[in-house]
């Protein structure tokens, strides 16, 4: 069922194009092919275990967690993609040994770091082996996560090294080696910080239980789900599209794979039912982009913001859920206005799946999924859901026979899970500098009295400039590296006007994964053009246009908190906040579309516009105008759609 669309797509070279994370060599035989399989496994094996019984202690445990990854990337990873070859030099065997020797330094003579860290007076083994593992969560972060984190990272050090030279505002006495490597490598402040301590903990046993759900079907399953609930509709494939990426993108974090492996399959669908390459490609590129923002498991950032923040993490993905569907729902009623205008037709239902077959073919995978809320929503630690979650994922498998996992489906599954988690580690850790280097040298608060006097103490300017910094650093970086940059770089000014902390860090949440989608350096839509044929430009405005709804949320919620369920009187606070949102998303993609009940001339695209606008922006007052402008705009539809004239004094009130 739709194969026939499908022609030509590579979707391998479209991915390692446009994503670093992607471009591993093919080892599939010989020493280095068991040797990944023993580190993975070895790997993942040693997460569980301490998920169940306990991690070590922090430092221990975080440096073997970087070790052994830092090792499998310099395998798994070429020096140079451009002179890509499948086999293991003697330079990656070098970088592999340095990656190793620096973890197993840290467990034979961790009881000697402990007491030289005591009094602080590290010797000179400590320190050779500090410069070691900086210079190989450099190196590695480079291969895994391309040169502009690398860039940056090498920047901060030299600043930390040379801040006596910088501008005035950001100057600073100058730190040396030993400062700055006692920093980075003997304390949990640099490196091994707070991002390599969430990687370490509940990111990868996040990654582990995608891996073992897509080893069970489940991916499979959600676009088969997806197709038959929306494939028939207008437009259905892009609805599909949204939907099922969606999905996904929750589950794995992903935003460029999902654009590659469901696009691959949805974007020809798409095209096939009479929508432009430019526009199947943005579809794809938007809903796979705002999978992180989607509960249950949000990507992966969100737990770097619950230990960020000391909040359970259940309180922030409940929070997420109402931003998160009107995100999604902007999106689908663009797609819907864009069908109805152009006359579009949903696939015919004898091509696609029967949703109640799938569900008794596949619904048991949902179990796994539905208990790992249910454990996150009653207050259990995302370690002690995920654990359980992977445990009953392996176990529900087991009930029918077409997803039954045996011991060689669970071990690829451990193997796929810690590669799929190489990028996001490397990331961590290689933020662990920059972040370290801020700390050290107090850039934080010199950065954030920059901003403040850029932005003249204006919230809604300084939101903007924020805004802008998170978009321009997440054009560059993977979405978890920017948000930890800009939390820890900008969030303080919007914290320094009054803005509550939980909703700064969202706000520059959203903006670094929205960076993904934004142009001129839009790596999702790029990615979904090229699987479109479409121009990547071109693909990427389009983007921009369906994902403005997510550039306007932001602002909502900071303005409005009911919209996080934060600060509320009650219930009916959030229905009513709710309520208005989702009627003016429905109304700016009607305006944006110049489609509602039928086309629209320009004043009442105008009209519907600022009716758009007075329902988002929070406050009485405002939702009572924009109610009586959009029903303005409805009874002037439905008028022009059955051919009843409207009065010439409203017609003329209106066009003024």
């Amino acid at each position: 069922m739709g194969e026939n669309v499908i022609k030509d797509i590579d979707e391998t070279k479209i991915l390692e194009k446009y994503d670093a994370e992607s471009r591993t060599k093919k080892i599939d035989h010989g020493f280095w092919r068991y040797a990944i399989l023993i580190l993975s496994v070895g790997l993942a094996g040693y997460h569980l275990y301490t998920a169940y019984f306990g991690p070590l202690d922090a430092l221990r445990h975080r440096s073997l967690h970087t070790s052994v990854i830092a090792a499998l990337v310099f395998i798994l990873y070429p020096a140079f993609f451009r002179r890509k070859k499948d086999k293991v030099t003697v330079a990656d065997m070098f970088w592999f040994t340095a990656a190793l020797s620096t973890g197993a330094y840290m467990f034979l003579d961790f009881q000697g770091i402990a007491e030289r860290m005591s009094v602080y007076m590290p010797n000179k083994m400590d320190l050779f082996f500090g410069i070691v593992m900086i210079v190989v969560v450099i190196e590695g972060g480079r291969r895994v996560a391309g040169n502009a984190l690398t860039i940056l990272a090498l920047v901060f050090l030299g600043y930390a090294f040379f801040g006596q030279y910088a501008p005035e505002i950001l100057r600073h006495s100058g730190k040396d080696v030993e400062d700055i490597v006692t920093y980075m490598f003997l304390s949990t402040e640099g490196i091994f910080g707070i991002a390599i301590s969430v990687s370490a903990s509940y990111i990868i046993l996040f990654i582990l239980f995608g891996a073992f759900l897509n080893a069970s079907g489940m991916g499979k399953f959600f676009t088969d789900i997806s197709m038959g609930l929306a494939g028939h509709t207008s437009g259905g494939p892009a609805k599909v599209s949204v939907i099922s990426s969606g999905l996904l993108g929750s589950i794995n974090g992903s935003a460029l794979a999902n654009v590659v492996t469901t696009g691959a399959f949805t974007i020809p669908l798409m095209k096939r039912v009479g929508y432009k390459p430019e526009f199947a490609g943005a579809v794809e590129a938007t809903a796979s982009v705002g999978g992180q923002i989607l509960p249950p498991v949000m990507g992966a950032t969100a737990f770097i913001m619950a230990e960020t923040l000391g909040m359970p993490y259940n309180q922030i993905a409940l929070a997420a859920i109402l931003p998160a569907l009107l995100y999604y729902l902007g999106i689908i009623f663009i797609v819907h206005f864009r069908a109805k205008k152009l006359g579009l037709e949903g696939m015919k239902k004898e091509e696609l799946p029967n949703v109640r077959e799938t569900l008794k073919k596949g619904g048991h995978l949902l179990i796994p999924i539905v208990v790992l809320i249910g454990l996150l929503v009653a207050g259990k630690t995302p370690l002690y859901a995920a654990f359980y979650a992977i445990v009953l994922a392996v176990v529900v498998s087991w009930f029918k026979k077409e997803t039954r996992m045996g011991p060689k489906e669970i071990i690829m599954a451990m193997e796929e899970g810690i590669r799929s988690a190489l990028g996001v580690a490397m990331s961590c850790a290689i933020v662990g500098i920059i972040v370290g280097v801020s700390t050290l040298t107090g850039l934080g608060p010199k950065l954030t009295q920059s901003i403040l006097v850029l932005g003249q103490g204006e919230v809604v300017l300084t939101l903007f400039l924020t805004m802008v910094a998170c978009i321009i650093m997440g054009m560059g970086l993977p979405s978890i590296p920017t948000y930890i940059i800009t939390a820890t770089m900008a969030g303080p000014a919007l914290l320094k006007l009054g803005i509550d902390p939980f909703l700064t860090h969202m706000f520059v949440f959203y903006f670094g994964i929205l960076a993904n989608v934004t142009p001129p350096v839009a790596l999702a839509a790029f990615a979904g053009a090229g699987i479109a044929g479409a121009n990547p430009n071109k693909t990427g405005f389009e983007a921009v246009r369906l994902a403005l709804s997510g550039f306007i949320i932001p602002y909502i919620f900071v303005f409005s908190p009911a919209l996080l369920m934060q600060d509320v009187s009650g219930p009916l606070e959030v229905i009513h906040v709710a309520t208005t949102a989702v009627l003016g998303i429905l109304a700016l993609s009607a305006a944006l579309e110049r489609y509602f009940i039928t086309d629209m001339n320009v004043p009442i695209t105008v009209l519907c516009f600022i009716g758009a606008l007075t329902l988002i922006i929070p406050g009485i007052v405002t939702d009572i105008i924009g109610l009586v402008i959009l029903a303005v705009v409805v009874l002037l539809q439905w008028s022009k759609k059955t051919k009843f004239p409207v009065k010439a004094d409203v017609s003329v009130k209106i066009e003024v």
